[in-house]
C-alpha cells in the first residue's frame, strides 16, 4: 500500500474505509515481570487493569502534574505496547528507564516490527471484519498473522502490522484526514512544543478515559487529584476552527478580550479542515471559552470559532 500524498482526500469527500500512514508515530515495547506495577506506578490510568486484547489512553505526568506525554497503551500477552509522537518517543523512553531501578522491566523502540496505520471512514468496521475476521469492540483488539487491529471507537481503528505481513487494501488518505478525525474525538496529542503544558484536566483528558482516580500514586498524582476535587480548575480543551491558509501550530498563543495582551490559552494540535482553514484543539481560560472572543495568535489576530466544549458542569 502506498503512501497518500494527495491533501485533497479529506473524511467529507470519501464515501469508503480509509487507510492513512502513521508511521510519524513511534512504538515503545515495555515487558519484564515486574512491567504492570512499574507502569501502573508511573501512569495516570489503571495499568494493572488493563487486560491483555485491550487498550487505555494513558498520560505520563512531571512532578508538577503536567502531561509529558499522552499516548495509546496495549497490553499484549507478553507486556505492553504504547504509540506517541517520533519526535518525543526517544526522550520519554530514555526519561522512563530513570525509574526502572531494580525492577524486572525493559523499555525498547518496537517501532521496527510494526508498521502503523489508522483506519477510518464510511465502511471502516466493515473492512476491518473483511481483513481481520472480526470488528473488536471499543478499547478492544483483535489479531491476525501478527498484525493487531485496536479499536479507538465504532469507526476508528489502529493498525499494527508486522511488515510483510498484511496488506490493507483501503484507501490511502492523507494523515490531515486522520488527524481531522482525532482533533473531532476529542483526545489530545502531546507533541515536544506542549510538553508539561497541562494538568490532565485542561485537556480533558480525564473526559476521555484517560485518568483514573481511583488508582495509587504516581508523578503529579496529588496534583492532578486536588484539581479534580478543590475545583480549581481555570482552563478546559475545546474543538475549534481558524479559517484562512495560515496553518496554526501546537504551542501557539490565543487571546481573549477579556485578558488584554496575556494568552488566554494554547493550540494543542489543529489539522485541515474540510471546507478550508484548520479545525483545531485548543486549551483556553474557561471564561474566554463562555465569551467566544478567542483569537489565534494575538489579540487582534484571527478569529477562533468554539465548535464543541465540555459542559460547564465537568469545567469547574
Amino acid at each position: 500500500m502506498g503512501k497518500a500524498t494527495d491533501a485533497s482526500l479529506y473524511w467529507g469527500a470519501m464515501d469508503a474505509a480509509f487507510v492513512a500512514d502513521l508511521s510519524d508515530n513511534a512504538l515503545v515495547a515495555v515487558t519484564g515481570d515486574d512491567a504492570a506495577d512499574f507502569l501502573h506506578g508511573q501512569f495516570t490510568n489503571d495499568v494493572k487493569a488493563l487486560q491483555p486484547g485491550h487498550a487505555q489512553w494513558n498520560g505520563w505526568c512531571s512532578a508538577k502534574g503536567r502531561l509529558v506525554a499522552t499516548f495509546l497503551l496495549a497490553r499484549r500477552a507478553d507486556g505492553f505496547l504504547l504509540m506517541l509522537p517520533a519526535e518525543i518517543a526517544a526522550a520519554f523512553s530514555r526519561r522512563l528507564s530513570m525509574f526502572v531501578l531494580r525492577s524486572k522491566v525493559k523499555i525498547a523502540d518496537a517501532s521496527a516490527g510494526f508498521e502503523r496505520y489508522g483506519i477510518a471512514g464510511p465502511g471502516a468496521a466493515d473492512f476491518v471484519r473483511g481483513e481481520w475476521g472480526s470488528v473488536p469492540a471499543k478499547m478492544e483488539s483483535t489479531a491476525k498473522d501478527g498484525a493487531v487491529c485496536i479499536a479507538l471507537d465504532e469507526s476508528r481503528f489502529v493498525a499494527l502490522v508486522p511488515p510483510g505481513t498484511l496488506r490493507l487494501a483501503a484507501t490511502p488518505a492523507a494523515r490531515e484526514t486522520w488527524d481531522r478525525e482525532a482533533i473531532a474525538s476529542g483526545v489530545p496529542t502531546i507533541v515536544a512544543a506542549t510538553q508539561e503544558a497541562f494538568v490532565p484536566q485542561m485537556a480533558n483528558f480525564e473526559l476521555v478515559g484517560g485518568v483514573s482516580f481511583q488508582k495509587g500514586c504516581y508523578p503529579g498524582q496529588e496534583i492532578v487529584a486536588r484539581t479534580q476535587y478543590r475545583g480549581t480548575l481555570k482552563r478546559r480543551m475545546a474543538v475549534a476552527h481558524v479559517g484562512g491558509e495560515a496553518r496554526p501550530a501546537p504551542g501557539d498563543s490565543v487571546y481573549s478580550a477579556a485578558f488584554g495582551e496575556q494568552a488566554a490559552g494554547t493550540v494543542v494540535n489543529a489539522a485541515s479542515a474540510a471546507g478550508g482553514g484548520f479545525d483545531i484543539l485548543v486549551v483556553a481560560q474557561i471564561e474566554s471559552l463562555d465569551r467566544g472572543d478567542l483569537r489565534w495568535k494575538s489579540p487582534d489576530g484571527t478569529p477562533i470559532e468554539i465548535l464543541k466544549r465540555p459542559p460547564l458542569a465537568n469545567a469547574s
